[in-house]
Parts: C-alpha cells; structure tokens; sequence
C-alpha cells in the first residue's frame, strides 16, 4: 500500500512562488519526500516525459511550456500515492478544481482560455496518473542513487 509517484512543480509554479506551500500540502498530509531536485527540461526529456502527446496538435504548447523555465521534480511515498496525489493536487483544469485542492488554491486558467490565448493551461503541477505511469515517470526523471530511504519522525502514525 505505500507506494511512490512523481510530482513535477511545472515552471509556472516555480515562477509563482509556490513550490514550498506545494510540498507542504504532500507533507502535511502524512507523505514523504524522497526525492527532489530542480531542472531546466530539454527537448529530448520533455518528448519522453509527454511521449503519449506527441503526436497530438496540443503537444507544441506543452513542450514550450514545460521548457520555459525551472521544473521542481519530486518524488513522493505514501499510502496510495498516486491516488492521494491527485486528490491534493486537484483537477487538471483548474477552473474545474475544488477549494482545498493544490490547483482549485493557485490557479484558475480554463482549457478555453488557454486555447483561445494559443498557450497551454497553466495549472502549475503535473502528477503521476497511474502506478505504472508513475513508476515509468521516476525512472524517467531520477536515478536509483537520487531516491532516498528514511524515516518521518511521525512515520509510526502516517504510515
């Protein structure tokens, strides 16, 4: 039942400010940080890490997007991970995500509005979809040598 997932605090959250108050909300509710490293996205790992876009009309704004500026990577452990994540994080349209939610806090864009401006939608964070894609996603982005074990110091409640 513990498991990891990736979190990326996407430029546009790096940008705003907010990547602390981002993984405050994962540690407040009970999951770990075990890695954690901040990148500027090439071409080549934008392509692998959207590698089901890219093919798709939509994927030339997601890669500018992801490229214009620093990513924070994270990866996260705890009970259901990938489920917990997303529930935090929200909707992937902020418009539509609840208060309370990472997204339904910090950010507001419609996929409306971000196409009628030609951009993609600044939603701040990406998060792992699945445990499969979550699984691909770390290889991805760290190396066995950048996740680290330890323990909370409240880990006898949380996990």
């Amino acid at each position: 039942m513990v498991k990891q997932t990736l979190v990326l605090v996407k430029p546009d959250g790096v940008q705003r400010s907010v990547s602390g108050e981002i993984i405050t909300r994962f540690e407040n509710a009970g999951m770990k940080i075990i890695g954690m490293k901040m990148v500027w996205v090439d071409k080549k790992l934008s392509k692998e890490h959207y590698s089901e876009h890219v093919k798709k009309p939509f994927f030339k704004g997601l890669d500018e997007f992801i490229r214009s500026g620093p990513v924070i990577a994270i990866v996260v452990e705890g009970v259901d991970a990938v489920k917990n994540v997303r529930r935090i994080v929200g909707s992937t349209a902020p418009g539509e995500a609840l208060p309370g939610t990472i997204r339904g806090d910090y950010a507001h864009h419609t996929y409306e509005y971000a196409d009628r401006k030609g951009k993609s939608i600044a939603n701040l964070i990406h998060a792992s979809g699945s445990e499969d894609e979550a699984k691909k996603e770390i290889s991805l982005w760290f190396d066995k040598s950048e996740i680290h074990t330890y323990k909370r110091a409240d880990e006898h409640i949380v996990f």
